[in-house]
């Protein structure tokens, strides 16, 4: 028998089974799931946008859009509270006045819910009951945070004045919007067949997240850049397929709010928010996600007490990163910005009107 020489041996030995490939790595496997799901996250939002806006563009008279009513050019003195969504000067359910006065459409939040339903549908990789569970956590946050952009008044703000408002007896839209978008994450959440400590623990952390979002959706872009920052840079973990549909439909429809053509409003910034946390329920270890829920909660509860806008206009780096892209804010003669408040904040304003 002819000896087998030693190298031949040891190369058959590091070989793949089979003499095929060898197999790809996982980060590099969940990297392009992940970026398989953005692209599929950014055509449907783009896709959805388009078709939610149309009956806006429809109804607004010609040579209106992103100019406004007025004609002006943007940043025209005479443009302001007009500029912006297309059909601004057409009275809308799904008009709002943003922050600086400017008429916006809301429909951005529906539009990108609906990517990030489509494409956490759709994304390869995940088991049917994870994709499953992603869906119906977004799609529940959206649907709910629809429910109070359009039936709000905003008198009341806050987890404290929602259960402040419960103690005179009185059930507000947002208090309607947080039990349901808790009974929602823990219905994604059951999805998943753990026990139902974890159960219950999974569906606060998406609820959480839903909360947190919105919170800082009270500036163009901002919400959007904070989902980005959490979601993009866990692009080649295992969490990377369902985080893809939220960096997709963000980055896609990001240029028409910094614009200030549109808002996420509630709608939105929920169902981000809740795809965050759900991806998180989906892969993270219980260690992990139970301290993602303490920091999400200690950042809920010191939202009561500070204004995130005022935390963020006093950091330089955090001060540029949440105006990249926008247009200037006019500042005070105090050096601060020109509304810290909530006022305008999404799903917060009385609709436009109608159109007829």
């Amino acid at each position: 028998m002819t000896p087998v020489p030693s190298h031949a041996v040891r190369t058959a030995a590091v070989a793949p089974a089979g003499g095929g490939r060898r197999p790809v790595p996982p980060p590099l496997r969940s990297l392009a799931q992940g970026l398989a799901g953005a692209v599929v996250g950014a055509a449907s939002a783009r896709a959805a946008y388009a078709v939610l806006t149309l009956p806006e563009r429809a109804c607004a008279p010609a040579g209106t859009g992103a100019q406004g009513a007025t004609g002006t050019a943007p940043g025209d003195p005479r443009a302001e509270g007009t500029a912006g969504a297309p059909g601004a000067d057409v009275p809308s359910a799904w008009l709002r006045r943003n922050f600086r006065g400017r008429v916006v459409t809301l429909q951005e939040g529906p539009a990108l819910a609906s990517g990030v339903c489509a494409a956490s549908l759709l994304v390869p990789g995940p088991a049917p009951r994870v994709r499953a569970a992603s869906a119906l956590a977004a799609a529940g946050a959206a649907a709910f945070g629809a429910y109070d952009d359009l039936s709000g008044n905003g008198q009341a703000r806050g987890l404290r004045g929602h259960l402040a408002a419960l103690a005179r007896g009185e059930v507000t839209t947002g208090l309607v919007k947080m039990v349901g978008i808790g009974a929602t994450g823990v219905a994604a959440a059951s999805l998943l067949r753990r026990g139902p400590v974890d159960t219950l623990v999974d569906g606060a952390l998406i609820a959480a997240g839903a909360n947190l979002v919105n919170l800082f959706d009270l500036r163009p872009g901002r919400a959007a850049k904070f989902a980005l920052l959490a979601a993009a840079p866990a692009l080649a973990s295992p969490a990377a397929p369902l985080l893809g549909p939220v960096v997709g439909a963000c980055s896609a429809l990001l240029p028409d709010e910094l614009a200030e053509r549109s808002m996420l409003g509630d709608a939105g910034a929920n169902a981000l928010g809740a795809a965050l946390g759900a991806a998180a329920v989906a892969q993270a270890p219980r260690p992990v996600r139970l301290a993602l829920f303490g920091a999400v909660a200690a950042l809920t509860l010191a939202s009561e007490v500070t204004s995130f806008s005022r935390v963020i206009d006093r950091v330089p780096a955090l001060r540029r990163l949440d105006q990249w892209g926008r247009s200037p804010v006019r500042r005070t003669a105090a050096g601060g910005a020109e509304d810290d408040g909530r006022a305008g904040a999404p799903g917060e304003g009385r609709p436009v009107g109608r159109c007829a």
